[in-house]
């Protein structure tokens, strides 16, 4: 896709972390984590790139840096909801693309938020876009951590799940756990890109049966009828930060300039 996309970066930041304990601030080579995020954010194409937290040190250390953030609920549900009281606060119009760029991702490929981006504007129909990769082997789509994404001939997603999706069931049928040749199995990566008047939505849809087994934020949107378009990258982008031993992988990588 070659014509330019306007579009703003989102950085959802939320402090409360059982595994790693006040991460947005966790230092990367001499900066929060959250500020190295919207120091990728920034090398794409996004006119704008703010923070959205809830907590008042996260503003502090990205005004400290240069980068613009907001205050919003500590109450917020999940990182969209954050999301959608963002675009209140910044008086985004409604037709307005919002990238959302995870908090905890200081590797994000700023070609990855561009080309996401771009898949909604290109796919006028759609409320979400999102993208995935092949899966890797056998042991991935097996993997309940690894959410699976199946879609349609047109690139918009069928299902979301943490099953192994599509089922081979001629491989599969004597209980063998394997990746068959050619099913068109895809990893499902955490990133999106909204339309604003969808996310103004987003926190009045009920939680559906879908979200609630699977533990699937994006289910809710398909269980109400809206469409995401899947873009396909060919590999999987370096992973984020959950637990301490991948915040000592993200400092090493950055001691040696990435």
């Amino acid at each position: 896709m070659s014509r330019a996309v306007s579009f703003v970066a989102l950085i959802p930041a939320r402090m409360a972390s059982t595994r790693l304990p006040d991460k947005p601030l966790a230092d990367i080579a001499g900066k929060p984590m959250v500020v190295r995020v919207a120091e990728r954010a920034a090398r794409s194409r996004a006119e704008r790139v703010c923070i959205a937290t809830d907590d008042a040190r996260v503003e502090r250390a990205a005004a400290a840096h240069g980068h613009a953030a907001l205050l919003t609920r500590a109450d917020h549900p999940t990182g969209t909801d954050r999301l959608a009281e963002a675009v209140e606060q910044l008086g985004l119009p409604d037709d307005a693309i919002v990238v959302n760029v995870q908090g905890d991702e200081p590797l994000i490929d700023p070609a990855l938020i561009d080309a996401v981006a771009e898949s909604l504007q290109a796919h006028p129909q759609a409320d979400i876009a999102t993208c995935a990769c092949p899966l890797a082997d056998a042991e991935a789509l097996f993997n309940p951590n690894v959410v699976k994404v199946v879609c349609g001939a047109d690139g918009r997603a069928l299902y979301f799940s943490r099953a192994p999706i599509p089922w081979a069931r001629d491989a599969l049928a004597g209980g063998q756990r394997l990746l068959a040749p050619g099913l068109p199995a895809l990893h499902h990566i955490g990133l999106y890109a909204y339309r604003v008047a969808f996310l103004r939505r987003f926190p009045t849809l009920p939680q559906g049966a879908l979200e609630r087994y699977e533990a699937l934020e994006q289910l809710r949107a398909l269980e109400h009828g809206h469409s995401i378009v899947v873009h396909r990258t060919p590999q999987a982008p370096q992973a984020g930060v959950d637990t301490p031993d991948d915040l000592a992988r993200v400092r090493t990588l950055y001691a040696n300039g990435l």
